[in-house]
């Protein structure tokens, strides 16, 4: 079945000398694998390798056999240029990580408007703003909302996060915990949107401390989920 739909590209390996395998997750169709026969060798073919960078926003047509084995794309054009995703170190390093985060969390092959219509635009607010230290904590916390996992609201008091049941508690539990500072700052990330994060103003070392639980808690509630071997990076670039 011939399908156009719009795509954001998480990522692409190469396959053999000249083809690669490209991951998206579309619009019409949800998480999809196409394989580019051909595409490193060809010149002057319709579809080129910068097309399938990380987060790059398409319009494809392919075609989608669903039946779980690699389809096919006929054609590519750029929905939105990004300015400074790619260009930008800091930024290219947060589309590193996020996109690898994604790989490792959308796993579905059936469509989901909400979660395409968050990260379009999620991106294309990180490509226009420049404050952007702590974008990859609330995008992190606002994806769960779309996984299944959002934590429940905290009553207020609560001095700790249960990651495993994913809910604030008022004493310790012998599960993975957010405490002490963090617990504040997490609080603060809830219910919020993009603009308000110039107001919250994340230290360092909680920053850290905060990302490296957030990624515990996706690791927690999805099965199969890898940690990112691109947090290293991310994490010597905002030192």
């Amino acid at each position: 079945m011939q399908v156009t739909t719009k795509a954001i590209i998480l990522s692409s390996l190469k396959y053999g000398d000249t083809s690669l395998i490209v991951k998206a997750f579309t619009q019409s169709d949800g998480l999809k694998s196409y394989l580019l026969k051909g595409v490193l060798a060809s010149k002057k073919g319709k579809l080129k390798t910068a097309y399938f960078q990380p987060l790059t926003q398409l319009e494809l047509t392919a075609n989608h056999k669903n039946k779980g084995t690699l389809e096919t794309i006929r054609e590519v054009k750029v929905l939105y240029p990004y300015k400074t995703l790619h260009t930008n170190i800091v930024k290219n390093s947060l589309v590193l990580f996020l996109a690898e985060m994604l790989g490792s969390s959308i796993q579905e092959e059936q469509q989901d408007t909400g979660l395409y219509d968050y990260l379009e635009n999620s991106f294309r607010w990180l490509d226009h703003n420049e404050k952007i230290a702590d974008f990859h904590l609330l995008f992190l916390v606002n994806l769960t909302k779309f996984l299944g996992f959002y934590p429940e609201e905290s009553e207020g008091t609560a001095a700790y996060f249960d990651l495993l049941e994913g809910q604030f508690v008022s004493s310790p539990t012998l599960n993975p915990l957010i405490e002490n500072e963090n617990t504040t700052y997490f609080k603060k990330l809830l219910g919020i949107k993009f603009d308000a994060l110039k107001e919250i103003r994340i230290t360092k070392g909680v920053r850290e401390s905060l990302l490296k639980s957030v990624i515990l808690y996706f690791e927690l509630h999805l099965h199969g989920f890898r940690k990112p071997k691109s947090l290293a990076v991310l994490n010597a670039v905002f030192d």
